[in-house]
């Protein structure tokens, strides 16, 4: 995916660790945005949540949950009520992420129209400053 963007000289996207290590070692303003990914689940939405207080307390900056695995309005709506104030952006459930895993390339080389490619592509080009 990555390998399609345009990005100025100024971008640069981390797939950081899981957990909040690394935004306990964040300076204060190093970064433009921070997106937290999260499912549904109790543990998940638990380390998520402190890591969205961490972004908070170290980045003046915009924090985005991405909801992995979105399988149903249940799912959405219980981390939207573990993130209140946090924009939110759900990621469907999609066979297509597990079938391009299985193969080893990109899910947007296998299907670009894929319920959850289109919806990280929508992501990805929503972070990105405008040219």
């Amino acid at each position: 995916m990555l390998g399609s963007g345009e990005f100025g000289a100024s971008v640069v996207i981390a797939d950081c660790e899981a957990g909040i290590g690394t935004l306990t070692r964040l300076e204060e303003n190093a970064v433009d945005a921070v997106v937290i990914v999260v499912e549904a689940n109790a543990k998940s939405l638990e380390v998520g949540t402190r890591a969205a207080g961490l972004a908070g307390q170290r980045a003046s900056t915009r924090t985005v949950v991405l909801a992995n695995r979105v399988r149903n309005d249940e799912d959405i709506a219980r981390v939207r009520a573990a993130f209140p104030g946090v924009e939110v952006v759900p990621i469907p459930d999609d066979p297509v992420i597990v079938e391009a895993d299985r193969k080893g390339i990109a899910p947007l080389d296998l299907d670009p129209d894929a319920p959850a490619v289109a919806a990280l592509v929508a992501l990805a080009g929503d972070l990105l400053p405008a040219a």
